[in-house]
């Protein structure tokens, strides 16, 4: 039988066989997005795409697409546990990354096992989808700040979930000091504001409360942005498992996640993703 390529394919390089050492591991502790730009999915790729291996905790199921949130159904305490003990106490982790986390008992639950695991911690306190849909109940909010963002090395609030968390509303560049500073009262190392939903360049602010990094980016005409978020704390959790430091991560996870927005694609009706694979398809890489 001939195994030469079909017409039109791209020849793929086969490595030599013999065993190599796995690369470094980080695990997601989120829920699925079943219309694949957020949540699990979102994270998954984008590990892959920065060369670390990915391992997931599903904490609910969503049914989602372009529109927005039509269901979620969180899983229970004792699956989202078992899941957790069994990647990390066989496979072991170089950093964690949690997005959607639903209820104050899955917060509490995860913050418990965070705090016993030694690696970085990426923490995005996800409370509302792309479309305004919540994802996380108020009443987890007090556990969000009390027992979560204490196990952050680096926590990502956008400036709605600032809002939420600390009631500080930020309208303009100048006010990301104060939303940060009012978020490290919660415990987190280091706190990255994500300055998007202002006008002008896409600004965010790094900071240990001492030491301040700005990160700015030119604002990208592209609407389809979903799953933004949790590819920014993915990101920045693999690069933390390669051994960058805080800002060198947050650094090179602000140049990946750029350049996804910037090949971000429509996908149905609505609101597209950002493009996890774009390092594989552009002459450069980031990071």
């Amino acid at each position: 039988m001939s195994t030469a390529p079909a017409p039109g394919s791209v020849p793929i390089p086969v490595p030599a066989p013999g065993p190599r050492p796995a690369p470094p591991r980080v695990l997601t502790v989120a829920g699925s997005d079943s219309g694949g730009g957020a949540g699990i999915q979102a994270d998954l790729k984008t590990m892959l795409a920065l060369g670390v291996h990915g391992m997931s905790v599903l904490t609910a199921v969503t049914a989602q697409n372009s529109l927005g949130v039509q269901g979620a159904w969180e899983l229970p305490v004792e699956a989202v546990r078992a899941q957790y003990r069994s990647v990390v106490d066989d496979i072991g982790v170089q950093a964690v990354k949690t997005g959607m986390l639903a209820s104050a008992e899955l917060v509490e639950t995860v913050a418990a096992l965070l705090a016993g695991t030694a690696a970085p911690v990426v923490v995005d306190p996800v409370g509302v989808s792309k479309h305004g849909d919540p994802l996380l109940a108020a009443s987890a909010l007090e556990s969000v700040r009390a027992r979560l963002l204490p196990t952050a090395t680096v926590a990502t609030p956008n400036l709605d979930e600032v809002a939420q968390l600390t009631g500080v509303e930020v309208t303009s560049e100048d006010g990301l000091r104060e939303a940060a500073h009012a978020v490290l009262e919660y415990g987190p190392a280091w706190v990255l504001i994500k300055g998007g939903h202002l006008a002008g360049d896409a600004v965010d602010l790094l900071t240990d409360g001492s030491a301040e990094h700005w990160l700015r980016a030119p604002r990208l005409d592209n609407r389809h942005t979903h799953g933004t978020g949790c590819t920014l704390a993915s990101a920045i959790a693999s690069y933390l498992a390669l051994g960058r430091s805080v800002p060198e991560a947050v650094t090179a996870a602000k140049t990946y996640v750029t350049g996804a927005i910037a090949a971000g694609f429509a996908l149905g009706g609505g609101i597209g993703p950002v493009d996890h694979a774009w390092t594989f398809r552009e002459p450069h890489a980031a990071g």
